[in-house]
């Protein structure tokens, strides 16, 4: 079992910074990607940056080149860097690790981002 926790998300005016923590603890053995994910109020769960574990890294169109996923494997820790937020970027920010092999799939329990205008 993996237990996810969040942190750093608030309130940022847009064209600033944040930057997004997810500390895991637990076995990490057969996790294959982490990721952030994040959903806006009325919409669905979108994926926002996925790293696997052989190093490739995917964004989705609308975050590629400001944002930036990074992982601490000393620390168990996943890190999602915000640059150039826009107001469109609010929303709950979810960390992911999901391991197919193991049929695992954990999440933690979000963070708010908030972009003001």
């Amino acid at each position: 079992q993996v237990q996810l926790v969040e942190s750093g998300g608030g309130l940022v005016q847009a064209g600033g910074s944040l930057r997004l923590s997810c500390a895991a603890s637990g076995s990490a053995f057969g996790i294959n990607a982490r990721a952030w994910y994040r959903q806006a109020p009325g919409k669905q769960r979108e994926l926002v940056a996925r790293i696997f574990s052989g190093g490739t890294i995917n964004y989705s169109d609308a975050v590629k080149g400001r944002f930036t996923i990074s992982v601490d494997g000393a620390k168990n820790t996943v890190y999602l860097q915000m640059n150039s937020v826009k107001p469109e970027d609010t929303a709950v920010y979810y960390c992911n690790f999901a391991g197919w092999v193991r049929g695992v799939d954990f999440w933690g329990q979000g963070t708010q981002v908030t972009v003001s205008s």
